[in-house]
């Protein structure tokens, strides 16, 4: 769900591997997020040089996850879910939000890796906060505002219901997923993750220079003690509807794939980066675009087993939860890794076509659901009946024509108008000596 800055942007469309790297220096050196925090507590090592890559095979990718999203929230309201074999196949879609986390993470936190490996302090979190938050809000709120006053189902909606939705804080008040907006507990989760970023950053901040190759095993035992949350947020005493499983904390596994894979992009990245044997064997292996074919065909088909819990509504078990977040963990590295780590080419995530639905994808992702909601009586379609490639055509056809107006006139707007204001503040300052 987050999308990259205007930068990455206008690298992502040109449309080649070769053009990103040509451009990858002249970006880096100009972004004040790859230059802010650098600090007097340097690593006593002269800092290595870092060039950060852009990647303009993951905004294909992330056109693949919001689609993927889409395609099974489609299968579940056409009962499509109920085919045997297909069925849980496409129900498991509901796994592309880990790709999304595991996109978020790998973008928002390579800055941080970028200024630990200079031997640098860190990147200016504010600026990161308020780029977060106008990539984030002004399409939201569009949605919402619009989806509570003019879709039926969701009309009549209490205080409760607007306040949350609108401040994306519906995993923590019980019952306020509603109609047209049900697919936005992901998106509340993703919420808390930016806020939780920071904190991860700073407590890592000491990890730089030579000592950076410590963050790798760090994060993995992040994640691995975060899949205990399944025990401790049931043991606490919530509201009833409130599911404790959905916060970030639950979920933190799939954004930790993200970071470590920012982490060893890290190491390609800077000249002189000490590479050990084991670091050697990570890039050599994800880097292979079979193996992790395979990785992702036996955790995928895994997860669509009753070990991974329903792929429909029902109870999920404590362990069937953390193996959903440990299956759905290795999808998304075996997805990513080879994006990062393969110099590639991906002709088909850099075609045209899905770089524009990779701009998009946010808007297909906030809008698909509502979209979903008005076709059944717009078509005149019985819901929870078949019809399901008919549904999916329009719904996605719809979706993707809404997300490219979304983008074009509130999404970019928002964001260039904090880049010129960024840009003024800039003149304004007085010349540094």
């Amino acid at each position: 769900m987050t999308s990259t800055d205007s930068a990455r942007d206008s690298v992502a469309a040109s449309n080649t591997d070769s053009v990103a790297a040509s451009n990858a220096a002249a970006v880096a050196a100009s972004d004040p997020d790859a230059r802010s925090g650098a600090s007097s507590h340097s690593d006593a090592a002269a800092p290595a040089v870092t060039s950060r890559r852009f990647y303009p095979q993951l905004e294909g990718m992330r056109a693949l996850a919001a689609i993927g999203v889409l395609i099974t929230h489609v299968a579940f309201q056409t009962r499509a879910v109920e085919i045997a074999v297909l069925g849980p196949v496409l129900g498991r879609l509901d796994l592309a939000v880990a790709l999304f986390f595991g996109l978020s993470g790998f973008l928002l936190w390579r800055p941080w890796v970028a200024a630990a490996h200079r031997g640098a302090g860190h990147p200016s979190i504010p600026r990161y906060l308020k780029h977060r938050v106008v990539r984030i809000w002004p399409a939201y709120v569009v949605v919402v505002v619009l989806v509570l006053l003019l879709l039926p189902e969701a009309q009549g909606a209490d205080f409760d219901v607007w306040l949350a939705n609108l401040t994306l804080t519906q995993v923590f008040v019980p019952l306020t997923l509603t109609a047209g907006l049900t697919q936005m507990w992901s998106l509340s989760v993703e919420i808390a993750f930016y806020a939780l970023l920071p904190l991860i950053g700073l407590a890592l901040v000491r990890l730089r220079g030579r000592r950076a190759g410590a963050r790798i095993p760090v994060l993995l035992m992040l994640g691995a003690v975060s899949l205990g949350w399944a025990w401790v947020g049931t043991s606490l005493p919530v509201a009833d509807g409130v599911e404790t499983k959905n916060w970030v904390f639950g979920h933190l596994p799939w954004f930790v794939t993200g970071l470590i894979l920012a982490e060893v992009a890290g190491v390609l990245d800077t000249a002189g980066a000490p590479r050990g044997r084991w670091m050697n064997l990570v890039v050599r292996l994800s880097a292979n675009r079979w193996l992790m074919l395979a990785v992702l065909v036996a955790a995928y088909g895994l997860a669509c087993t009753r070990l991974a819990g329903p792929t429909g509504l029902g109870d999920v078990t404590n362990i069937e939860f953390v193996t959903k977040m440990v299956l759905g963990a290795l999808c998304g590295y075996a997805l990513l890794a080879p994006l990062v780590c393969n110099p590639g080419p991906f002709r088909f995530l850099t075609s045209r076509v899905m770089l524009a639905l990779g701009r998009w994808s946010y808007g297909i992702f906030i809008w698909h659901v509502a979209v979903l909601a008005v076709v059944f009586p717009l078509f005149g379609i019985v819901p929870f009946n078949g019809d399901t490639l008919l549904v999916l055509v329009i719904t996605l056809g719809l979706s993707i024509g809404i997300a490219a107006a979304s983008y074009a006139f509130i999404e970019e707007p928002a964001r260039n108008w904090l880049r010129n204001r960024e840009t003024r503040r800039r003149k304004r300052a007085p010349a540094a000596p």
